[in-house]
């Protein structure tokens, strides 16, 4: 654990190294990021039964895809594009300054120093993805990573400082005290990555030292079955995204809105989806765990309330199995029907393995559900009607949108991922994500013609400055 003094000491020693170096070439970036490709590949295992043991189960598979090849696929993404990226912009000059030899250009140039609060659900991906980008813009960075999960932490603290020196990166461990006094440094960007109420905290301290932040929170992420539907295929691939990590996904399907004749049949086809891929939950390696028992009560709490509020509760239990007598937190799918906005289902990022289900005679009763509450972190429509999925999306505003599917547009690695209002401020991803870290420098080189004095700009006024006026306008 490092106190304030120590992380500004941190800082400071970044600062100095990032402004004695100034410029750096594009190969050092190229180099840094090579570096945490080869943290991450020679030390998957290791990572990967970190997450595991402070899950107290989560596949190695799954940790795989998720948390190393993704980031490993995204820090290779960025090479191939950092030239491009990192160009100077040509800009307009207007008339009659650009026929005299005036030019304009933005510059993407580092900010400095950026801060990265990193969450428990994707300890290593939500980490070294966003650094990876960090360092494509050509900056330092010093990562708090979760304390929920505290062995991946220690871990991830390590190898950083087998393949970085501090003055280019550092992780830092501790807890709440820590978190609060890291976001309360004056870095040159902060990314925070977590809940909308933890990141309203990370925002207010922040905007102490005029630090600009991206925050990528989270929210109720619908999720909208049209009639055109193929219902059997939508309910596996919600199925998925909603039990993968037992939910615990920013992006996971947080309710589902469907054809109020056809109810029955999407919870069907979420039912079977997600029995066929895990039949048995409480010793299958394959479903993760809830984090904490915190967390684990909090699912049984919203449950336990939806329930006592007059909604049906539909457990997904496949094998039977007896979840009263273990410790393990497993906890399987649970879907509501009947729920109402009194309750705490509907109220909360559920964050975990629970599934309300709300119905529409007309998908308008949908789009102003989803428009009357926050704008979520992302939308999901189901159907091959093209009229209606353009009038879903065009008549809601979310953080991003997958057809067909879910989650899956945080996956695609030039696409910007982001919220919108209270699911988040800023991006990152695609070229978005490159500009977030960057400075746009505007850079104008003047003529030698004294353009001040031929347009009348230079006092005294008089007569020629009213016609230059009188010609602008």
């Amino acid at each position: 654990m490092a106190d304030k003094a120590e992380l500004q000491a941190i800082l400071d020693t970044q600062r100095a190294a990032f402004t004695a170096s100034r410029p750096e070439p594009l190969a050092l970036r190229r180099d840094r990021i090579k570096r945490v490709i080869a943290l991450l590949t020679d030390h998957s295992q290791v990572l990967c039964d970190a997450m595991s043991e402070d899950f107290g189960n989560r596949s190695p598979q799954q940790s795989m895809i998720t948390d190393i090849v993704g980031t490993v696929n995204f820090a290779k993404y960025c090479l191939k594009n950092l030239d491009k990226w990192a160009k100077a912009d040509k800009r307009h000059i207007q008339f009659p300054l650009n026929l005299m030899g005036s030019k304009g250009e933005v510059r993407y140039e580092p900010k400095g120093v950026v801060g990265i609060l990193s969450p428990w659900n994707f300890p290593v991906n939500l980490s070294f993805g966003p650094l990876v980008q960090v360092f494509a813009a050509g900056n330092r960075s010093m990562i708090k990573p979760s304390e929920f999960t505290e062995t991946t932490s220690e871990a991830m603290r390590q190898l950083v400082e087998e393949y970085f020196a501090p003055e280019e990166l550092v992780v830092v461990t501790g807890g709440p005290e820590t978190a609060l006094a890291f976001s309360s440094l004056p870095f040159d960007h902060l990314v925070f990555t977590g809940s909308t109420e933890t990141g309203r905290k990370v925002m207010q301290a922040a905007a102490e030292n005029l630090v600009p932040v991206t925050l990528e929170l989270g929210g109720k992420s619908p999720v909208v079955l049209g009639r055109s539907a193929d219902f059997a295929k939508a309910g596996e691939r919600i199925a998925m995204g909603k039990m993968m990590n037992a939910g615990q996904i920013c992006l996971a399907p947080d309710y589902m809105y469907v054809p109020e004749d056809r109810q029955d049949e999407a919870i069907d086809g979420v039912r079977k989806a997600a029995s066929a891929m895990y039949p048995t939950l409480l010793d299958n390696d394959d479903y993760a765990s809830v984090v904490t028992d915190r967390h684990f009560d909090r699912l049984q709490g919203m449950v336990a309330d939806a329930r006592e509020k007059g909604a049906e509760v539909i457990e997904v239990n496949p094998a039977g199995e007896d979840f009263s007598n273990t410790n393990a937190r497993k906890m399987p799918l649970t879907m509501l029907t009947g729920v109402t906005d009194e309750m705490q289902a509907m109220q909360e990022e559920i964050f975990g393995p629970v599934l309300p289900v709300k119905t529409y005679r007309e998908v308008d009763e949908a789009v102003d559900y989803i428009n009357a509450n926050d704008r979520p972190l992302g939308l999901y429509y189901f159907g091959s009607d093209e009229g209606e999925r353009e009038h879903v999306l065009g008549r809601t505003i979310s953080g991003g949108v997958t057809v067909n599917d879910v989650v899956f547009h945080v996956s695609m690695d030039d696409l910007p991922f982001g919220g919108v209002g209270p699911s988040g401020i800023g991006s990152y991803h695609g070229p978005e994500g490159f500009k977030e870290f960057s400075h746009a420098r505007a850079v104008y080189h003047q003529t030698k013609v004294d353009v001040a004095g031929l347009a009348g700009l230079k006092p005294p006024y008089g007569e020629k400055t009213d016609k230059a006026i009188k010609r602008q306008l």
